[in-house]
C-alpha cells in the first residue's frame, strides 16, 4: 500500500459504503481522512476549517456538480484525484488534467495514485 504517512486527506463521496471503503485505506497507508464529506457545503466546511494536505473527490454529490470545488482544491495547491463515474471527456477542461479514476476502482488504487500525487506536487 502507498505511503500516505501523517497526511489529512479530505474525502468528498456521497456514498456511505465508497466513503467508509476510502477512509479504511487511507488510514492502513498511514493517512488519516477530514471527513467524509457527502455535500458540496460539508467538503467547503471542511476545507475551509480544517488542515488538509490533499483531496479525493466524488463528483456528483446527490445531483450537485463538485466541479468548483476541484477548482478551489487546484487553486490552494492541493494535490488531488477524482474518483467518479465519469469520463475525462466528459469533464469540464478546466479540471481535465486532475486524475480521474472511473468508478467502479479499487480503493488501494485511489491511494496509490493520491500518494503519487503528493510526490510530484512535493519534487
Amino acid at each position: 500500500m502507498a505511503d500516505l504517512e501523517g497526511a489529512r486527506v479530505l474525502v468528498v463521496e456521497d456514498e456511505y459504503l465508497i466513503a467508509d471503503d476510502l477512509v479504511r485505506a487511507l488510514h492502513a497507508a498511514g493517512g488519516q481522512a477530514v471527513g467524509p464529506a457527502g455535500s458540496l457545503d460539508h467538503a467547503r466546511t471542511l476545507l475551509d476549517e480544517e488542515e488538509v494536505d490533499a483531496a479525493i473527490l466524488d463528483l456528483n454529490l446527490h445531483g450537485e456538480m463538485a466541479f468548483p470545488l476541484v477548482s478551489d482544491v487546484q487553486k490552494r495547491g492541493l494535490p488531488c484525484v477524482i474518483m467518479s463515474g465519469y469520463s475525462p471527456e466528459s469533464l469540464p477542461e478546466s479540471i481535465r488534467h486532475v486524475p480521474n479514476l472511473e468508478k467502479p476502482v479499487d480503493h488501494e488504487r485511489v491511494v496509490r495514485s493520491l500518494a503519487a500525487e503528493i510526490v510530484a506536487k512535493s519534487a
